[in-house]
């Protein structure tokens, strides 16, 4: 009888045990998801997400390079020489802007020249498909006899059509679409392209 009742008391002992180490481990468990679960991940998963918003961000910044038109001297008459510059933008319109702001600024090696009057001033550009429309200030017109007036449209266009070099060109100033150039009268039959440039309007 005593023997029966210690074997309870002894089996009760581990059933005891192995509850409270059930409870133990059940507590644990719970612990270990309550805090598992706690650290910050939403913010790694939104890291991961302005990821991609920076480097969208910074490709504006991608560089192109653009060719600027200047004049060159071959001993019989005039050439235009292309001058390759990198430009950092992200939009046709914006590398041909910075192009053309270089263009007008005027060149910076001695052997290149150009005809564009200084002072002229680029009051708009857009580029459309293939057709570029470029409004330059008065000053464009101003100066310089037929050879010139040649010179500096071929800088204009060629410039413009840098990135297609099949697009159209037409060529404003003051909002208006230039029809005659300077005092001796060069007609511009616009659209301008450079093959009809080439063909007729030879430097």
């Amino acid at each position: 009888m005593n023997d029966q009742q210690g074997s309870n008391r002894n089996s009760s002992g581990v059933i005891a045990a192995v509850s409270a180490a059930v409870v133990a481990v059940s507590g644990g468990v719970a612990w270990l998801t309550l805090h598992s679960s706690n650290p910050p991940t939403p913010p790694d998963t939104s890291r991961t997400l302005t990821q991609p918003g920076k480097t969208t961000t910074a490709q504006p910044g991608q560089e192109q390079t653009a060719n600027i038109y200047w004049l060159k001297d071959n001993g019989k008459n005039l050439a235009l020489a292309p001058q390759p510059v990198k430009i950092a933008a992200s939009q046709p319109n914006q590398v041909l802007e910075k192009a053309f702001q270089n263009l007008l600024a005027g060149p910076t090696e001695g052997a290149e020249s150009t005809t564009i009057p200084k002072g002229t001033k680029l009051l708009g550009l857009k580029a459309n498909n293939d057709e570029i429309h470029v409004n330059l200030s008065e000053d464009f017109t101003s100066g310089g006899g037929s050879s010139s007036m040649m010179g500096r449209v071929g800088q204009v266009v060629y410039t413009a059509t840098t990135l297609n070099p099949n697009a159209k060109v037409y060529i404003d100033v003051n909002g208006k679409q230039l029809d005659v150039l300077g005092g001796e009268g060069v007609e511009l039959e616009q659209p301008l392209t450079r093959e009809n440039f080439k063909k007729d309007y030879p430097l």
